[in-house]
């Protein structure tokens, strides 16, 4: 299995627009799958044996034994380094900090305040001290932590995964920008780990015009981008070009894996390099941290511990972006009207047909989001039993169910905007169909005005042609060399009729078996 072009990570390049995205190996997006990144086409059972782990030495060449070096084998033997490779956790786990893994964090205590933790850029240098820093004690009132990850390293990865015993479909799902939802390592009255990797849509301006997020890289300027297909094919999985707006419609990434403990929890965010213009890991720390700011979302914190509800407001940024995507695709859709109804125009029709296309594509992926959101409401949280307190487990579950039917409710809504927009393309097609039809009716009509003038004097002709005909026929009879009448010549009428009515006759058959033919 060839590996994804997104495994390039800390490249420094320039992009006029942002690549399209993978696609979506779904086969390998949860634990459930019992052989992980291994294909049936491609790998015979007896290719795939079980690496026994086994406790490396203390001490190597390379310097002393890191209690993380040997993840994700050590806590998953079934993941053997061919796996590793394939699923693009190897080509991670060669990435050694440069230009360093940048981390965000945020602690929300029991009261529902917020607290911006101190930004961390972990490399070669300060990995023991990350790594002590997580094995760290936390204040009693934090109840949980986030943590927002940018230019993934290897050896922040084995350090997050080693700590939190995180299933490496997180990893591989989130590299691969595989759609997955699945609850794991589950403990009764102790907690549960959560994985939610979503697709969403997103507007952006040209690239060439703005940088789209933080650290992303200043793209080449005067090139113009492309758009989602060509002539022969349409690219769902590509952005969708709104020249009317200069802006594009991207897919971007929300890769979330939440470990729920009764004593504090642990949000960990993954964002692709900058080289995707997807949301930075700076970006969305801050949307969160201004979400700790309101009123309603306070409330909501201090009266339940459930570190469910941190991921659920994270999920309104995807419904933000989803609804201004749209709204960016409903104005376009009007500046097309107008040019169908002002001219024809037949990179107007591609255009509709690529948009129908990726209508199609977004339906699929707000199915997606909404099973995500029941997948976040419905998954109970076990540790919250651990408090002993049944009040409080009830009134978690009812702040639950409401904001799990108000997203349900916008979902709807964007959906049936979607529908809506979907018809409107439907008919600007019809109309830009219809407009050909008029103009094809338009040229036909000037046309049979110009056969009939051509049969006006066709008929001018032939009119004149009578009335020349019986003097040429006169002048023919006369022009004849025969005895009847010149006097001294060998032709007779007689040897003419010979001649004339068999040729005559020949030339009619011949007319009449070329008819019946066609």
């Amino acid at each position: 299995m060839a590996l994804s072009p997104q495994l390039k990570f800390h490249e420094p390049r320039t992009r006029t627009m942002p690549p399209r995205i993978p696609q979506a190996y779904h086969r390998h997006a949860a634990p459930s799958s019992p052989w992980p990144w291994a294909d049936l086409i491609e790998d015979e059972p007896h290719h795939l044996p079980g690496i026994p782990y086994t406790e490396p030495a203390l001490e190597t060449a390379s310097g002393p034994h890191k209690p993380w070096s040997c993840y994700p084998t050590s806590l998953f033997p079934n993941w053997t380094a061919k796996q590793v490779q394939r699923s693009g956790i190897g080509r991670v786990l060669q990435e050694h900090g440069d230009p360093g893994c940048s981390i965000y964090g945020i602690d929300v205590t029991h009261d529902g305040e917020f607290f911006e933790c101190t930004r961390n850029v972990v490399n070669d240098e300060n990995q023991d001290d990350f790594w002590d820093m997580i094995q760290g004690k936390r204040p009693d009132n934090i109840y949980i932590r986030a943590l927002f990850v940018e230019n993934l390293s290897g050896p922040v990865l084995q350090m997050l995964g080693t700590k939190y015993t995180i299933e490496p479909f997180f990893f591989s799902s989130s590299l691969n920008w595989i759609p997955s939802r699945y609850q794991e390592n589950i403990a009764e009255n102790g907690g549960d780990h959560i994985t939610i990797t979503l697709s969403f849509l997103r507007v952006i301006p040209y690239p060439s015009a703005t940088t789209m997020s933080p650290d992303v890289p200043t793209p080449l300027p005067g090139k113009r981008p492309k758009r989602a297909g060509t002539v022969t094919s349409i690219d769902t999985q590509a952005p969708l070009i709104l020249r009317s707006s200069q802006r594009i419609l991207l897919i971007d990434l929300m890769a979330i894996h939440l470990v729920r403990h009764h004593k504090s929890s642990t949000l960990i965010s993954y964002h692709p390099p900058p080289e995707w213009f997807t949301t930075s890991a700076s970006y969305l720390h801050s949307r969160v941290r201004f979400a700790g700011q309101s009123v309603y979302w306070q409330s909501i914190f201090r009266q339940s511990p459930d570190p469910t509800f941190l991921l659920l407001s994270m999920l309104w940024y995807a419904l933000y972006a989803w609804d201004e995507s749209l709204e960016s695709l409903y104005n376009h859709l009007c500046s097309l009207e107008s040019r169908v109804l002002k001219t024809y125009d037949i990179h107007v029709t591609r255009e509709l047909h690529i948009i129908r296309a990726s209508l199609l594509h977004y339906a699929s992926l707000l199915e997606s989001f909404r099973k995500t959101v029941i997948f976040v409401g419905s998954t109970q949280n076990t540790a919250l039993r651990a408090h002993n307190d049944d009040a409080a487990l009830k009134r978690s579950e009812d702040l639950m169910a409401r904001e799990m039917n108000n997203l349900l409710s916008e979902i709807e809504r964007m959906e049936m905007f979607r529908g809506m927009q979907d018809m409107r393309v439907e008919n600007l097609m019809n109309l830009a169909f219809s407009s050909v039809n008029f103009d094809d009716s338009r040229d036909m009509q000037r046309l049979t005005k110009y056969s009939l003038r051509d049969s006006a004097v066709m008929k001018q002709i032939s009119y004149l042609t009578m009335v020349f005909l019986p003097a040429s026929f006169v002048a023919s009879i006369f022009g004849m060399n025969i005895r009847e009448i010149v006097d001294d010549t060998h032709g007779t009428l007689a040897r003419y009729f010979e001649v004339a009515i068999p040729l005559t006759a020949v030339t009619i058959w011949i007319i009449l078996a070329v008819h019946h033919r066609i």
